[in-house]
């Protein structure tokens, strides 16, 4: 018997997965672009991108204050706090009017060694401030220098390679982001850059394809077609179109960031995966693609337009849609010779950085071409067999993995609730592709009904987790230092694994009723988490007579001896007790 992919498939579980799915992406990717575009001219609202977190524009984080003394340029950086700038980005050259750049020797201060992330190896640091001379040429009493740095901030945010000119005239020097009108426009290093760049573009976006988010897919896909029995023509006008979907997709990324760059984001490739939405969008994606491997839910490789309909009359459609899903899902991954390309793309013009990025799609597109267009490559593959089906349930693995990895950083970006919330979510999709398959009517509207749980759940736990946090941690110290300022203070002693605890605090201390009677009556909010052992908490039970939590404490302002709230608690019983005189 002969394996295809062209299973029977379950009509409406496949249209309800379809409508609610692929949908819920585009969804979360208008929200997080909505609102990284609030940007203020104060600092950089990102808290799509960075959990709440507001970092400056990349002008304020870092100031440059040159001045020539004695033939040297003396660059002068004040940093912001809590940002800093990489010693080994720092580079200086004089600028020709024609545009051709000559380096120009750096003397630098002493600054901090720490281990980088992303270098992967120990790097010097500036914090606060340093200075950084660079020796001018005798002929540089009139002239322009190129000065370029690159920083980040602690919370978790780099900015691009960003490229600065000094224009000295005598005395006078004057600082800006673009080059004087009489400079010749020029990228640096010139057009052979541009050409090694493109390669190095090609090469990494080549290299994308062995990713283990990228792989199962283009594995896929390639045997559809080897099965579909199509023309040599056919095969020719399913990889252009492949190729048009990856290449058109890579473009609408480079404008898109290129758009909020110059809105004043400091974003790079990938900067979508700062986001938990999107994140809980391809755990999602990932999972139900990983189960229709596995055969689990045969519509599932139709659904994501990797298996039959190649030779139908929407194949076309398909492999373009292919294209752009193999995009989509290739946001996690970075390949070698990736960071050279894009880190030169986003600092050069739209044109330039459209092409790079259009070089990388055509890279990434590139095995799935040849496979289509070189003669005799296609039918060198096994023939259609059992193996196929093996082949495809293995193929699953990499993709359960990955989810692994996204479930781990939304983990480090959220809290546990989102990870449960997530997790949840996950199982419920199982239930009702599960549900699905049987025949009754009442058992397809308990399919719908879980499979629209199953997205709800964990994006209402999203919409909680970027709520304004209106507690602090509970401690002694901070405790005592409200008492002491004749401040009004509400404790919450709670614990993960207390049902009461949890129901108390979603039905009585989680709305914003709750949170504007804090803050109408200068109540502060102090939480103290006893999940793990704490001795000052279980010292704060003793000396009310409790051993175990909830405990709910009221310290009116001025006084220091607490009211004890009742075990459990309404929103109505709590709010009269924060505005009782």
């Amino acid at each position: 018997m002969s394996t295809t992919f062209n299973h029977r498939t379950q009509p409406l579980v496949t249209k309800l997965l379809h409508w609610l799915m692929l949908p819920l992406l585009a969804l979360v990717s208008t929200a997080n672009l909505a609102d990284t575009l609030r940007f203020e001219r104060d600092g950089l609202t990102t808290s799509a991108l960075g959990g709440g977190q507001d970092f400056l524009p990349v002008e304020q984080a870092y100031q440059l204050h040159p001045e020539v003394v004695n033939g040297e340029l003396v660059m002068s950086w004040l940093i912001a706090p809590g940002y800093y700038l990489y010693r080994d980005s720092f580079s200086t050259a004089a600028v020709d009017p024609d545009g051709s750049q000559q380096p120009l020797e750096q003397h630098f201060q002493g600054g901090v060694t720490r281990y980088d992330e992303y270098f992967e190896k120990e790097v010097e640091v500036y914090y606060t401030a340093t200075e950084v001379r660079a020796s001018l040429p005798a002929t540089a009493a009139a002239g322009v220098v190129r000065v370029q740095s690159q920083g980040c901030a602690d919370a978790g945010l780099c900015y691009p390679p960003r490229t600065q000119y000094v224009t000295i005239s005598g005395s006078a020097l004057a600082v800006s982001d673009s080059p004087p009108g009489d400079i010749a426009p020029s990228s640096p290093g010139g057009s052979e850059s541009l050409a090694l760049i493109l390669v190095f573009a090609l090469l990494g976006g080549l290299i994308l394809n062995l990713m283990p988010c990228v792989f199962p897919v283009l594995s896929i896909k390639v045997l559809s077609l080897s099965q579909g029995h199509l023309s040599v023509h056919r095969r020719h006008v399913h990889g252009l179109a492949y190729s048009a979907g990856v290449v058109t997709s890579f473009i609408a990324v480079a404008l898109v960031l290129i758009a909020l760059r110059a809105g004043g984001q400091a974003l790079g490739w990938g900067f979508q995966l700062q986001s938990p939405g999107f994140i809980t969008a391809l755990v999602f994606l990932f999972f139900v693609m990983g189960l229709g491997f596995m055969g689990f839910y045969t519509a599932g490789l139709r659904l994501m337009n990797l298996g039959g309909g190649a030779t139908g009359g929407t194949g076309l459609r398909h492999s373009f849609l292919t294209g752009v899903l193999a995009t989509i899902i290739a946001s996690p991954c970075s390949a070698p010779f990736m960071g050279t390309a894009l880190g030169f793309a986003l600092t050069q013009p739209t044109p330039v950085a459209v092409v790079v990025f259009a070089a990388l799609g055509l890279g990434m597109a590139l095995p799935f071409l040849v496979l289509t267009w070189v003669p005799g490559v296609l039918e060198a593959l096994p023939k259609p067999g059992p193996w196929m089906e093996k082949l495809k349930e293995l193929l699953a693995f990499p993709l359960f993995l990955t989810c692994v990895w996204l479930l781990w950083i939304l983990g480090h970006q959220t809290d546990a609730d989102t990870l449960v919330a997530v997790l949840t979510g996950l199982v419920l999709v199982t239930l009702a592709i599960w549900l699905g398959k049987g025949r009754t009517a009442a058992g397809k509207v308990v399919a719908a009904v879980t499979l629209v749980a199953a997205i709800a759940i964990p994006a209402r736990q999203l919409t909680l987790a970027q709520e304004e946090q209106i507690w602090e941690p509970y401690s002694q110290a901070r405790l005592n230092s409200l008492l002491a300022e004749g401040r009004g203070v509400f404790v919450n002693l709670t614990a993960d694994w207390c049902i009461t605890c949890l129901a108390n605090e979603k039905m009585a201390l989680a709305s914003d009723e709750f949170a504007a009677t804090l803050k109408g009556a200068d109540i502060v909010y102090l939480k103290g988490d006893w999940t793990n052992y704490d001795p000052e908490i279980t010292a704060l039970l003793n000396a009310n007579g409790r051993n175990g939590v909830p405990l709910y404490l009221l310290y009116r302002a001025g006084q220091r001896q607490p009211e004890i709230l009742p075990q459990i608690l309404t929103r109505t019983s709590v709010i009269s007790a924060l505005t009782k005189k």
